[in-house]
This record gives structure tokens, sequence and C-alpha cells, in this order.
């Protein structure tokens, strides 16, 4: 499973790189903090795995990056996907080296 740091997200968001960001937490998760991805949680990928792009990098995060590694490995394993990077440490890691100033949960 390929991922990327949150220092690296930021370098991507800041060069405008083209690249999909998917959140897959519960709605209330993303209500405390964002990061301003596509809202999927987990319990609805399957159903929904349409919205996510297959012709492009696609970072899947979650809190600590738990759960987005499990959506990795079902997207990859049930629908082929090859394009999906987990992000380390999740929204945690985010808040912690790259803005503090977003409320931890």
């Amino acid at each position: 499973m390929k991922s990327i740091t949150v220092t690296e997200l930021k370098s991507w968001m800041d060069g405008n790189e083209d690249f999909q960001l998917v959140d897959v937490r519960e709605p209330y998760e993303n209500e405390i903090c964002t990061l301003n991805g596509v809202l999927i949680p987990m319990n609805e990928v399957p159903a929904e795995f349409g919205q996510i792009d297959k012709d492009k990098k696609v970072v899947v995060h979650c809190r600590s990056g738990k759960r987005s590694a499990s959506v990795i490995s079902y997207l990859e394993q049930s629908h082929g996907y090859t394009n999906l990077y987990n992000l380390e440490g999740g929204i945690l890691a985010w808040i912690e080296q790259v803005d503090p100033s977003m409320e931890a949960y």
C-alpha cells in the first residue's frame, strides 16, 4: 500500500498537484475538523466507490490512518484501484505537524 506523509500532502496542496482527497471519517468527525476532501464514510464506500477517481492520485484519510488503510485494501482488492495513497497518521498527524490551530479529538 502506498502512503503519503502530511508534509508531502501539504506540498501537493501548495503546488496545486492534481489529486483527489477522500475523507472516510463520519460526518460528525468532519464537522470537528476537515481537510475539505470528499466525505465518504467508511461504511458507505462499497456503495459510493464510484465517486473515487481512478485516473489521478487519490489520498484517503481518516483520524489516525487505520480506517483509510482498510478502505484502500478493500478498493484495491475488490475494485482494482492502483492510485490510492494512505495519509500516514491521518488528520491527527496533520494537526500535529501542519496546522495545530485545528481542533484535535
